[in-house]
Protein backbone atom coordinates (compact mmCIF):
# COMPACT_ATOMS: atom_id res chain seq x y z
CA UNK A 1 0.00 0.00 0.00
CA UNK A 2 1.56 3.53 -0.88
CA UNK A 3 0.17 7.26 -0.15
CA UNK A 4 -1.84 6.94 -3.66
CA UNK A 5 -3.03 3.72 -3.60
CA UNK A 6 -5.39 4.81 -0.19
CA UNK A 7 -6.56 7.44 -2.07
CA UNK A 8 -9.27 5.46 -3.94
CA UNK A 9 -8.77 1.91 -1.59
CA UNK A 10 -11.96 0.66 -0.87
CA UNK A 11 -12.42 -0.37 2.95
CA UNK A 12 -11.79 -3.52 2.55
CA UNK A 13 -8.83 -3.19 0.75
CA UNK A 14 -7.29 -0.64 3.24
CA UNK A 15 -7.95 -3.80 6.07
CA UNK A 16 -6.14 -6.24 3.82
CA UNK A 17 -3.32 -3.78 3.00
CA UNK A 18 -2.58 -2.88 6.60
CA UNK A 19 -2.85 -6.55 7.66
CA UNK A 20 -0.17 -7.57 4.87
CA UNK A 21 2.41 -4.51 6.00
CA UNK A 22 2.06 -5.41 10.04
CA UNK A 23 1.59 -9.35 9.58
CA UNK A 24 3.40 -10.48 6.49
CA UNK A 25 5.61 -7.56 5.91
CA UNK A 26 6.60 -6.54 9.60
CA UNK A 27 7.11 -2.72 8.86
CA UNK A 28 5.15 -0.31 10.93
CA UNK A 29 2.53 1.51 8.82
CA UNK A 30 3.16 5.13 7.45
CA UNK A 31 1.10 8.68 7.87
CA UNK A 32 -1.04 8.12 4.35
CA UNK A 33 -1.82 4.60 4.98
CA UNK A 34 -2.96 5.36 9.00
CA UNK A 35 -5.03 8.25 7.69
CA UNK A 36 -7.06 6.42 5.10
CA UNK A 37 -8.12 3.80 8.57
CA UNK A 38 -9.26 6.67 10.42
CA UNK A 39 -11.27 8.28 7.26
CA UNK A 40 -13.08 4.05 7.21
CA UNK A 41 -16.64 4.56 7.59
CA UNK A 42 -17.86 3.95 11.50
CA UNK A 43 -19.43 0.89 10.04
CA UNK A 44 -15.68 -0.57 9.67
CA UNK A 45 -15.02 0.05 13.25
CA UNK A 46 -15.49 -3.22 14.38
CA UNK A 47 -13.23 -4.84 11.60
CA UNK A 48 -10.68 -2.32 12.69
CA UNK A 49 -11.05 -3.12 15.78
CA UNK A 50 -10.61 -7.59 15.05
CA UNK A 51 -7.28 -6.33 12.63
CA UNK A 52 -5.95 -4.63 15.94
CA UNK A 53 -6.74 -7.44 17.87
CA UNK A 54 -5.34 -9.75 15.47
CA UNK A 55 -2.06 -7.45 15.81
CA UNK A 56 -1.92 -7.30 19.09
CA UNK A 57 -2.23 -11.16 19.15
CA UNK A 58 0.96 -11.43 16.94
CA UNK A 59 3.30 -9.26 18.30
CA UNK A 60 2.40 -9.12 21.93
CA UNK A 61 0.80 -12.74 22.86
CA UNK A 62 -2.88 -12.26 25.30
CA UNK A 63 -1.05 -11.66 28.35
CA UNK A 64 -2.64 -8.64 30.07
CA UNK A 65 0.04 -5.93 32.28
CA UNK A 66 -1.85 -4.95 35.54
CA UNK A 67 -0.29 -1.62 36.93
CA UNK A 68 -1.62 0.72 39.66
CA UNK A 69 -0.42 3.88 40.64
CA UNK A 70 -0.03 6.22 43.34
CA UNK A 71 -0.15 10.26 43.94
CA UNK A 72 2.43 10.47 46.57
CA UNK A 73 2.40 14.48 46.01
CA UNK A 74 -0.96 15.54 45.13
CA UNK A 75 -1.79 19.16 43.62
CA UNK A 76 -0.21 22.69 43.50
CA UNK A 77 1.53 21.94 40.59
CA UNK A 78 2.99 24.90 38.83
CA UNK A 79 2.38 24.10 35.14
CA UNK A 80 -0.92 25.43 33.56
CA UNK A 81 -1.69 22.11 32.02
CA UNK A 82 -5.22 22.96 31.16
CA UNK A 83 -7.01 19.28 31.51
CA UNK A 84 -5.25 18.64 34.80
CA UNK A 85 -7.49 19.83 38.15
CA UNK A 86 -3.92 19.53 40.22
CA UNK A 87 -2.28 22.99 38.08
CA UNK A 88 -1.99 25.81 41.05
CA UNK A 89 -3.10 27.97 38.41
CA UNK A 90 -6.66 27.21 38.08
CA UNK A 91 -9.66 28.23 40.79
CA UNK A 92 -10.51 25.63 42.82
CA UNK A 93 -7.55 23.11 41.71
CA UNK A 94 -6.82 20.60 43.75
CA UNK A 95 -4.63 21.88 47.12
CA UNK A 96 -0.88 20.92 47.14
CA UNK A 97 -0.23 18.50 49.93
CA UNK A 98 2.95 16.88 50.81
CA UNK A 99 4.73 13.80 49.85
CA UNK A 100 3.23 10.81 51.62
CA UNK A 101 4.90 8.92 54.10
CA UNK A 102 6.70 6.18 53.72
CA UNK A 103 4.54 4.28 55.28
CA UNK A 104 1.37 5.45 52.86
CA UNK A 105 3.33 4.74 50.03
CA UNK A 106 4.58 1.35 51.20
CA UNK A 107 1.05 0.13 51.70
CA UNK A 108 -0.54 1.27 48.36
CA UNK A 109 2.24 -0.95 47.36
CA UNK A 110 1.20 -4.17 48.50
CA UNK A 111 -2.50 -3.21 47.90
CA UNK A 112 -1.75 -3.09 44.42
CA UNK A 113 0.21 -6.49 44.23
CA UNK A 114 -2.37 -7.99 46.03
CA UNK A 115 -4.34 -7.69 42.82
CA UNK A 116 -1.73 -9.74 40.48
CA UNK A 117 -0.26 -6.15 39.31
CA UNK A 118 3.43 -6.55 38.01
CA UNK A 119 3.87 -2.22 37.98
CA UNK A 120 3.54 0.50 40.78
CA UNK A 121 4.18 4.05 39.39
CA UNK A 122 4.58 6.50 41.76
CA UNK A 123 3.48 10.33 40.08
CA UNK A 124 4.06 13.39 41.54
CA UNK A 125 2.84 16.64 40.65
CA UNK A 126 5.43 18.66 39.81
CA UNK A 127 7.68 20.28 36.97
CA UNK A 128 10.48 18.34 37.64
CA UNK A 129 12.17 16.78 40.81
CA UNK A 130 13.85 18.92 42.84
CA UNK A 131 16.93 17.29 45.05
CA UNK A 132 14.71 16.69 47.97
CA UNK A 133 12.48 14.88 46.02
CA UNK A 134 14.80 12.69 44.10
CA UNK A 135 16.04 11.57 47.30
CA UNK A 136 13.03 10.44 48.59
CA UNK A 137 12.00 8.79 45.10
CA UNK A 138 15.59 6.72 45.41
CA UNK A 139 14.65 5.73 49.15
CA UNK A 140 11.70 4.23 48.21
CA UNK A 141 12.12 1.98 45.10
CA UNK A 142 14.81 -0.54 46.69
CA UNK A 143 12.15 -0.61 49.64
CA UNK A 144 8.95 -1.12 47.31
CA UNK A 145 10.61 -3.81 45.24
CA UNK A 146 11.60 -5.60 48.37
CA UNK A 147 8.56 -5.57 50.14
CA UNK A 148 6.68 -6.64 46.72
CA UNK A 149 8.28 -7.74 43.71
CA UNK A 150 6.99 -5.34 41.88
CA UNK A 151 8.55 -3.21 39.35
CA UNK A 152 8.86 0.13 40.10
CA UNK A 153 8.26 2.69 37.61
CA UNK A 154 8.06 7.07 38.43
CA UNK A 155 6.37 10.00 37.19
CA UNK A 156 7.73 13.52 38.21
CA UNK A 157 7.76 15.64 34.88
CA UNK A 158 10.45 16.96 33.09
CA UNK A 159 14.26 15.44 33.94
CA UNK A 160 17.90 16.74 33.54
CA UNK A 161 20.39 14.03 31.67
CA UNK A 162 21.81 13.36 35.74
CA UNK A 163 18.69 13.27 37.40
CA UNK A 164 17.85 10.55 34.58
CA UNK A 165 21.12 8.76 35.15
CA UNK A 166 20.78 8.84 39.03
CA UNK A 167 17.46 7.25 38.46
CA UNK A 168 17.97 4.55 36.46
CA UNK A 169 21.00 3.34 38.63
CA UNK A 170 18.72 3.41 41.35
CA UNK A 171 16.94 1.22 40.03
CA UNK A 172 13.57 3.05 38.54
CA UNK A 173 11.94 0.44 35.75
CA UNK A 174 10.11 2.55 33.54
CA UNK A 175 9.79 6.41 33.65
CA UNK A 176 6.18 7.75 32.53
CA UNK A 177 6.55 11.27 31.11
CA UNK A 178 3.37 11.78 28.25
CA UNK A 179 3.49 13.61 24.99
CA UNK A 180 -0.15 14.07 25.65
CA UNK A 181 -0.61 15.09 22.05
CA UNK A 182 0.89 16.33 18.92
CA UNK A 183 3.71 18.52 18.81
CA UNK A 184 1.07 21.13 17.20
CA UNK A 185 -1.70 20.88 18.99
CA UNK A 186 0.30 21.24 22.26
CA UNK A 187 0.79 24.76 22.85
CA UNK A 188 -3.31 25.15 22.96
CA UNK A 189 -3.29 22.94 25.94
CA UNK A 190 -0.05 23.90 27.61
CA UNK A 191 1.69 27.40 27.88
CA UNK A 192 4.17 27.09 30.75
CA UNK A 193 6.60 24.01 29.37
CA UNK A 194 7.19 22.64 25.73
CA UNK A 195 6.32 19.86 23.80
CA UNK A 196 10.10 19.49 22.53
CA UNK A 197 11.34 19.69 26.60
CA UNK A 198 9.07 16.74 27.17
CA UNK A 199 10.03 14.84 24.36
CA UNK A 200 13.84 15.15 25.01
CA UNK A 201 12.96 13.85 28.94
CA UNK A 202 11.59 11.05 27.26
CA UNK A 203 14.96 10.31 24.57
CA UNK A 204 16.94 10.92 28.03
CA UNK A 205 14.61 8.23 29.93
CA UNK A 206 15.87 5.38 27.19
CA UNK A 207 19.42 6.59 26.47
CA UNK A 208 19.78 5.54 30.26
CA UNK A 209 18.24 2.47 30.02
CA UNK A 210 15.12 2.74 31.67
CA UNK A 211 11.89 1.85 30.03
CA UNK A 212 9.83 4.62 28.27
CA UNK A 213 6.12 5.21 29.32
CA UNK A 214 5.01 8.29 26.95
CA UNK A 215 1.17 8.02 26.77
CA UNK A 216 -1.40 9.97 24.89
CA UNK A 217 -4.78 12.10 26.30
CA UNK A 218 -7.63 12.17 23.45
CA UNK A 219 -10.53 14.51 23.62
CA UNK A 220 -9.14 17.53 24.42
CA UNK A 221 -10.35 19.20 20.34
CA UNK A 222 -7.43 18.30 18.33
CA UNK A 223 -8.34 17.22 14.79
CA UNK A 224 -7.99 13.80 13.33
CA UNK A 225 -5.01 14.69 11.86
CA UNK A 226 -3.27 15.94 15.11
CA UNK A 227 -3.92 12.41 16.40
CA UNK A 228 -2.04 11.22 13.26
CA UNK A 229 0.90 13.39 14.04
CA UNK A 230 0.94 12.28 17.25
CA UNK A 231 1.01 8.56 16.72
CA UNK A 232 4.13 9.16 13.87
CA UNK A 233 5.94 11.42 16.55
CA UNK A 234 5.47 8.35 19.32
CA UNK A 235 6.61 6.01 16.44
CA UNK A 236 9.67 7.75 16.53
CA UNK A 237 10.70 7.65 20.14
CA UNK A 238 9.26 3.58 20.23
CA UNK A 239 8.37 3.49 23.90
CA UNK A 240 7.98 0.14 25.61
CA UNK A 241 4.50 1.49 26.99
CA UNK A 242 1.40 3.87 25.71
CA UNK A 243 -1.02 4.87 28.19
CA UNK A 244 -4.00 6.08 26.42
CA UNK A 245 -6.04 7.84 28.19
CA UNK A 246 -9.61 9.80 26.81
CA UNK A 247 -10.86 13.21 28.60
CA UNK A 248 -13.06 13.02 31.51
CA UNK A 249 -13.63 17.24 31.76
CA UNK A 250 -12.55 18.37 35.24
CA UNK A 251 -14.48 21.47 37.18
CA UNK A 252 -12.70 24.77 36.92
CA UNK A 253 -10.31 24.05 34.19
CA UNK A 254 -10.08 25.40 31.03
CA UNK A 255 -11.09 21.98 29.07
CA UNK A 256 -14.00 21.71 31.35
CA UNK A 257 -16.46 22.53 28.43
CA UNK A 258 -15.26 18.99 26.31
CA UNK A 259 -17.36 16.23 26.22
CA UNK A 260 -16.32 12.68 26.67
CA UNK A 261 -14.94 11.37 23.34
CA UNK A 262 -18.35 8.86 22.15
CA UNK A 263 -17.65 4.58 22.49
CA UNK A 264 -17.38 4.19 18.61
CA UNK A 265 -14.81 7.37 18.42
CA UNK A 266 -12.51 6.02 21.19
CA UNK A 267 -13.00 2.16 19.79
CA UNK A 268 -11.76 3.26 16.79
CA UNK A 269 -9.04 5.16 18.02
CA UNK A 270 -7.43 1.94 20.38
CA UNK A 271 -7.64 0.34 17.31
CA UNK A 272 -5.64 2.57 15.43
CA UNK A 273 -3.03 3.02 18.21
CA UNK A 274 -2.13 -0.59 18.30
CA UNK A 275 -1.94 -0.60 14.45
CA UNK A 276 0.30 2.03 14.38
CA UNK A 277 2.25 0.38 17.61
CA UNK A 278 2.38 -2.79 17.23
CA UNK A 279 4.25 -4.27 19.65
CA UNK A 280 4.16 -1.65 22.98
CA UNK A 281 2.60 -2.38 25.78
CA UNK A 282 -0.94 -0.38 24.85
CA UNK A 283 -2.24 0.63 28.51
CA UNK A 284 -6.10 1.67 29.71
CA UNK A 285 -5.77 4.29 31.45
CA UNK A 286 -7.49 7.22 32.55
CA UNK A 287 -10.77 7.97 31.61
CA UNK A 288 -12.00 4.32 30.28
CA UNK A 289 -14.57 4.20 32.72
CA UNK A 290 -16.53 7.65 31.82
CA UNK A 291 -16.25 7.09 27.29
CA UNK A 292 -16.53 3.22 27.55
CA UNK A 293 -18.33 2.66 30.24
CA UNK A 294 -19.95 -1.64 29.90
CA UNK A 295 -17.98 -1.52 26.94
CA UNK A 296 -14.67 -1.42 28.58
CA UNK A 297 -14.24 -5.29 27.55
CA UNK A 298 -14.58 -4.17 23.76
CA UNK A 299 -11.11 -2.04 23.99
CA UNK A 300 -9.90 -5.45 25.08
CA UNK A 301 -10.29 -6.96 22.04
CA UNK A 302 -9.59 -4.15 19.75
CA UNK A 303 -5.82 -3.75 20.98
CA UNK A 304 -5.59 -3.04 24.72
CA UNK A 305 -3.33 -5.38 26.47
CA UNK A 306 -2.61 -3.47 30.24
CA UNK A 307 -4.49 -1.72 32.58
CA UNK A 308 -4.50 0.52 35.27
CA UNK A 309 -6.41 -0.81 38.23
CA UNK A 310 -8.26 1.24 40.97
CA UNK A 311 -8.09 4.63 41.10
CA UNK A 312 -6.29 7.60 38.90
CA UNK A 313 -4.74 10.33 40.14
CA UNK A 314 -7.56 12.77 40.98
CA UNK A 315 -10.73 10.79 39.63
CA UNK A 316 -11.89 7.20 40.64
CA UNK A 317 -11.41 3.84 38.97
CA UNK A 318 -13.95 1.17 38.83
CA UNK A 319 -12.90 -1.44 41.17
CA UNK A 320 -9.84 -4.08 40.83
CA UNK A 321 -12.38 -7.08 40.78
CA UNK A 322 -14.01 -6.05 38.13
CA UNK A 323 -11.30 -5.64 36.01
CA UNK A 324 -9.80 -8.84 36.79
CA UNK A 325 -13.37 -10.75 36.39
CA UNK A 326 -13.45 -9.22 33.00
CA UNK A 327 -9.87 -10.67 31.90
CA UNK A 328 -11.00 -13.97 33.49
CA UNK A 329 -13.79 -14.07 30.87
CA UNK A 330 -11.45 -12.83 28.10
CA UNK A 331 -9.23 -15.55 29.06
CA UNK A 332 -6.69 -13.11 29.03
CA UNK A 333 -4.04 -14.29 31.46
CA UNK A 334 -2.53 -11.71 33.83
CA UNK A 335 1.77 -10.85 34.10
CA UNK A 336 4.40 -8.93 33.13
CA UNK A 337 5.11 -7.60 29.76
CA UNK A 338 7.77 -5.50 27.75
CA UNK A 339 7.05 -4.70 24.35
CA UNK A 340 9.05 -2.54 21.85
CA UNK A 341 8.56 -0.91 18.32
Amino acid sequence: MNSISTLVASPRELLRGAETALLDERRLLVEAELAALAALPDDQVPALAALAHQVRLDRCGPTVEIEGILSAKTGGCPEDCHFCSQSAQFEESIPATPFLDTSEVIAAAKETAETGATEFCIVLAVRGPDERTMQRILELVPEIEADTDLNVAVSAGILSEDQARRFAAGGVHRYNHNLETSESFFPQIVTTHSWTERYETCELVKRYGMELCCGALLGMGETVAQRIELLTQLQSLAPTEVPLNFLNPRPNTPLRIRKPMRPLEALRWIALFRLALPEVILRFAGGREITLGELQAMGMTAGINALIVGNYLTTLGRDPDEDLRMLEDLKMPVGALSGVL
